[in-house]
């Protein structure tokens, strides 16, 4: 089987479908590998170091999709109309595309792949089940962003974050507030102790309560009755009523005014990021505060965070980088390599040196979005293709 990647062309994208610890294994499993010429440029993985690691290295991408029988993305490929390539349109039909595709961004992807005849998996949609967490793409990447984001505060912010005691008097220590306790926030909250800020942490849901204060963090929350029934079966962040919002709301209203800085990171899986930072609320914030927003681009939890831009609003300074996770490059294409060889791996017939595909797997299911010309997914098929 020919295993293709191509150099990633979607806007503030860096990273890179494999690495070449992952070609070397993807080669043992039988692969042919295949890779587009600069591929790996933007995770310092040289065509070099990627051919001398089993691949092999050309300059043509429309060549790499339409000889791979697997495509590895990052990012969902690109379609007619948006740019140079259509990489969907060089796909061959019975091709398997797998990457973090975005479905509820843009459906019409979805109806492309089931008119190219392409099987597309979207990592991001696999359940939160044991034998997918080494899979988890999500958690790879939000990682990274929790960590990337306290960097970026702690660059564009006037001062220390640690209490400092010098001869010319004390430093006090940074207060900085994390809104959404999930993989990004609770890294989050780790990397701003590390640097000795003064942390606390809200989320909506209750499991996120002792997480937060195993880490040495306060927790800030209503803990009403709706918030203890707050979580999905999947562990994901529920819609909150009006009400919740409201009462939610004012308390951190109140909480803001004492803070120095503010990293939000709460999303909802498939919705609009919820807007919990108001432009009232970041006037209320003091003089040389940050808010560093990770859920831009599903909205943004603040009311002024704009996309790929870091600006001063009512004296507060506002981080809204998109991609967090491409900031760095290197690391992010290692771990995400790893996740889509653990995908990839259970599902290589050893005898017969093709992939196949258990259609009642509930990694299988939750994931694939098209299979045989079809919109096949339960969340998506009511469009049609």
């Amino acid at each position: 089987m020919k295993l293709g990647i191509v150099k990633e062309r979607r806007r503030n994208e860096a990273r890179v479908a494999v690495s070449p610890d992952t070609v070397k294994k993807l080669a043992g499993l039988g692969f042919e590998v295949i890779i587009e010429s600069g591929a790996g440029a933007g995770a310092s993985f040289t065509d070099e170091a990627l051919t001398a690691a089993g691949s092999r290295v050309v300059s043509e991408p429309a060549a790499v999709l339409r000889d791979s029988d697997v495509v590895l993305k990052v990012q969902r490929p690109l379609m007619a109309g948006e740019g140079e390539l259509d990489e969907i349109g060089a796909m061959k039909r019975g091709a398997v595309l797998i990457g973090i595709l975005a479905p509820y961004a843009s459906r019409e992807h979805l109806a492309a792949y089931a008119r190219q005849g392409v099987d597309a998996y979207a990592m991001e949609l696999l359940p939160r089940i044991t034998r997918a967490q080494t899979m988890d793409v999500l958690s790879s990447q939000a990682n990274l962003a929790g960590y990337r984001a306290v960097l970026e505060a702690a660059y564009v912010y006037g001062r220390g974050f640690p209490l400092m005691m010098t001869a010319a008097g004390t430093v006090s220590a940074a207060r900085i507030l994390v809104m959404g306790a999930g993989v990004a926030g609770l890294q989050a909250i780790a990397t701003a102790r590390r640097l000795g800020a003064i942390v606390s942490a809200t989320d909506v849901r209750p499991a996120a309560k002792e997480q937060v204060k195993s880490l040495g963090a306060t927790f800030v929350a209503v803990e009403d009755e709706e918030f203890r029934q707050a979580e999905t079966a999947a562990g994901y962040a529920k819609e909150m009523s009006e009400a919740y919002k409201q009462k939610q709301a004012a308390l951190i209203a109140e909480t803001l005014k004492k803070q120095d800085i503010v990293i939000a990171t709460a999303l909802i899986p498939g919705r609009p990021a919820p807007r919990l930072l108001t432009e009232d609320m970041v006037k209320s914030m003091k003089p040389g505060s940050v808010i560093v927003d990770l859920a831009l681009e599903q909205g943004g939890n603040c009311a002024l965070s704009e996309a790929d831009k870091v600006v001063v609003r009512h004296g507060v300074t506002i981080v809204g980088h998109a991609n967090v996770p491409s900031r760095l490059a290197e690391v992010a294409s290692m771990l995400y390599a790893r996740n889509l060889l653990a995908f990839l791996t259970p599902l290589v017939d050893k005898a017969g040196g093709a992939l196949k595909f258990d259609r009642e797997d509930e990694i299988v299911k939750s994931t694939c979005l098209t299979h045989d010309g079809r919109i096949v997914h339960p969340a998506f098929a009511s469009g049609g293709a």
